[in-house]
């Protein structure tokens, strides 16, 4: 057990002193970008879904007639 504290507060220690942490500037920007991206891909796949499904119920329309 004594190992686990041990490793877990070393971890909190590095986490605290060695990493080099992004600018919450740079955080904002970079999460508003993710966010517009995500948006514009999904409506994307969205589009190109409906448009496949329209042309599967067509071609399913035409052979059963």
């Amino acid at each position: 057990m004594a190992g686990i504290v041990n490793y877990i507060k070393e971890s909190f220690g590095e986490l605290k002193n060695n990493v080099t942490w992004t600018p919450w500037a740079e955080v904002q920007k970079l999460t508003i970008l993710v966010a517009v991206f995500s948006i514009i891909f999904s409506l994307a796949i969205w589009g190109v879904d409906t448009v496949f499904s329209k042309v599967i119920e067509f071609y399913f329309e035409k052979i059963n007639g």
